[in-house]
């Protein structure tokens, strides 16, 4: 739990799936994974929820069209997001309910619940790391490619380590890495910290791999990368008796680099992105073209296909192609 006054009022996620009641009314502080995903249980079970960001947005390292598609969903479902909001403390009232006072001054009341997930830090105070001569990094373990620290036969892997993949199959896969190399007899096994999939399971989820398109500008400029993207209704709302403004949208972008169109960054959110980026995830470690999502039969009705029905041609001086 960062600090915080009154932070004994609070849960984080761990409280979380300890609650015995449904709260009626919750503000969820933070901007990353946790934050969001929470948040979107609550209100998708019917509690007023309340998610406050310390700046512009939340998952500010994810691509603008997946954060951007997301906020307007979480508009849509009821849930309020609070952008450029720090949280100053936690009071509770007489009434059990809880007060948070905000660094401009402003308080925000009648909350059941507090949930904080700004970020967790590793606890290495306590394992000697000092005594044994291993170098920390802005409390993180300091570790080589091969998950070696500078002390011989002191290993770390995992959101202690100072490679900043703060995901478990990513920690799973180092230490299998890892596990190779020491007892299987695997000279050179180590884990690739690129082109790693990741979802973050909002309301819609979000599936993401490579770069965002604001990376791959300013790693390779603007003229190197194309860009195409798709943003639709998926089709299980077809038959939905609502509004169609009201339909949860669907969004895909993918970016290309250089004159083969490698595909360097896919993003989707909606229904069904969790399951389909593990494919696409294999896809791209194995150097997949633009050419080569075109060459595949699309699978029809799906939202999957439409990376492999992106149009090949392209809008604004032939930089981007919008469907």
């Amino acid at each position: 739990m960062p600090t915080l006054e009154g932070a004994e009022h609070c849960i984080d996620s761990n409280g979380f799936f300890q609650l015995e009641e449904q709260p009626k009314k919750v503000a969820v502080i933070g901007a990353g994974y946790i934050a969001v995903e929470l948040a979107g249980v609550f209100q998708s079970l019917g509690t007023d929820t309340t998610l406050l960001v310390r700046r512009d947005r939340p998952l500010r390292s994810f691509d603008s069209l997946m954060v951007d598609t997301l906020m307007s969903e979480m508009g849509k479902s009821g849930l309020t997001v609070r952008p450029h909001t720090t949280t100053k403390s936690v009071t509770k009232e007489a009434d059990g309910t809880l007060t948070l006072t905000l660094e401009d001054g402003e308080s925000l009341g009648g909350f059941d619940q507090v949930l904080v997930a700004a970020g967790r830090e590793p606890i290495l105070d306590k394992l000697g790391l000092d005594s044994a001569g291993v170098k920390t990094d802005r409390g993180h373990i300091t570790v080589d490619e091969f998950q070696n620290t500078n002390v011989e036969g002191v290993y770390a892997v995992g959101d202690a380590c100072d490679k900043m993949v703060d995901l478990t199959p990513m920690a799973i896969a180092a230490g299998r890495r890892l596990s190779d190399r020491l007892f299987g007899g695997v000279d050179g096994a180590k884990a690739d910290y690129n082109n790693v999939p990741t979802v973050v399971f909002s309301h819609p989820p979000i599936g993401t791999i490579g770069l965002t398109e604001e990376q791959a500008i300013k790693e390779h400029g603007e003229d190197k990368i194309k860009i195409y993207t798709s943003t639709f209704v998926n089709l299980m709302y077809g038959p939905w008796k609502i509004d169609p403004s009201e339909k949860k949208k669907s969004a895909m972008k993918m970016i290309c680099l250089g004159e083969e169109q490698k595909v360097i960054g896919l993003h989707v959110i909606g229904e069904g992105a969790d399951e389909m980026m593990q494919g696409f995830g294999v896809a791209m470690k194995l150097g997949a073209t633009k050419a080569d999502f075109d060459s595949c039969v699309a699978i029809h009705p799906t939202a999957s296909e439409e990376f492999v029905t992106l149009p090949p041609w392209g809008l604004d001086n032939g930089k981007r192609s919008q469907l």
